[in-house]
């Protein structure tokens, strides 16, 4: 078992614990019942306007079931697969979707000193809310994927049904993501390896920069696949670069200086791979820049720029 992450028990209590209790400012409650876990999360980053579809509820509240799919799934078969049959028996009975609309906070904990050496939670804040009317007597659905899920719904006001809560996503570590695949280092593995022989890796962490976006999918013969893209926890604040074909010299310095100005030494090289902030075209400019004379990158950025240019890469 991997020492970095709590037994199953423990993670189930820790769920257990956060979906009774109530989301709070600070995330002060999530963080105690987190440091039972054996590490110092910190906040991280937040992302959100995400969805998911919810239940089913009566228009005075009362509620008919927690999963629509399932229920419609199942109100199909109770009419012998008629779908007509379902719009007609249930058409007017005001029944209300609703959804969950959710966002995502990501804290971490470093754990060592390379890149990879650190722990990500994932912890989801859901609310319930209103979504659409079931159906619409004007516009009935013409089968079962769209009485679940209509290109043109008739939407609610998103009216609370339910409490802000949290739920448990995920607990991983790191290393087990960042470790070579059977085909060899990737560009993850490049990515974090050009981090530890840059500028940043002298201010602070990697996981005080970046968190990592990790998704699971099966490939074409039905293996699981996890890919992890690295997220910037600066990107709100940075700003893209105002690039323009005849900027080079000091125009071009004093936009890359600026850059990483706004957030650490080295920062502009890294926007190249991950992000998009940092345009290849800024990156082919710096090289003619070079190639010309001039002299505005550190040495550490010069080597990591030059690689990049011999191998191009993004992840």
């Amino acid at each position: 078992m991997n020492p970095r992450i709590p037994d199953p028990d423990s993670l189930q209590r820790f769920a257990a614990e956060l979906a009774a209790g109530a989301p709070r400012p600070h995330h002060s409650g999530l963080l105690a019942a987190a440091a039972r876990l054996g590490h110092d999360f910190r906040h991280a980053l937040t992302r959100g306007s995400w969805y998911r579809p919810g239940g089913l509820i009566r228009a005075d509240g009362t509620r008919i079931a927690d999963d629509l799919e399932r229920w419609a799934e199942d109100a199909l078969a109770a009419c012998g697969g008629d779908f007509a049959e379902l719009c007609e028996r249930h058409a007017g009975a005001d029944l209300l979707a609703t959804r969950h609309n959710g966002r995502t906070h990501y804290f971490v904990a470093p754990c060592g000193p390379g890149p990879a050496d650190f722990v990500q939670l994932e912890v989801e804040e859901l609310q319930e809310v209103l979504d659409r009317r079931l159906i619409d007597p004007l516009h009935l659905p013409a089968d079962l994927g769209e009485l679940t899920d209509p290109l043109h719904p008739h939407a609610l006001p998103a009216q609370p049904v339910g409490r802000p809560r949290y739920r448990f996503r995920r607990l991983l570590d790191m290393r087990d993501l960042a470790a070579p695949g059977a085909t060899g280092p990737g560009p993850l593995q490049r990515f974090l390896a050009d981090w530890q022989a840059s500028r940043a890796a002298g201010q602070g962490h990697f996981c005080a920069h970046w968190i990592l976006s990790v998704r699971e999918r099966r490939d074409r013969y039905g293996n699981a696949v996890t890919a992890a893209t690295p997220v910037s926890r600066h990107a709100r604040k940075l700003k893209s670069f105002h690039w323009h074909p005849d900027a080079r010299g000091v125009a071009l310095a004093g936009q890359v200086h600026a850059f990483d100005r706004a957030s650490y030494p080295s920062a502009w090289y890294f926007h190249l791979m991950s992000g998009a902030l940092t345009p290849t075209a800024v990156a082919y400019g710096m090289l003619s820049d070079l190639d010309a004379g001039y002299q505005y990158l550190a040495a550490q950025d010069v080597e990591l720029l030059r690689g990049w240019a011999a191998a191009p890469y993004a992840v």
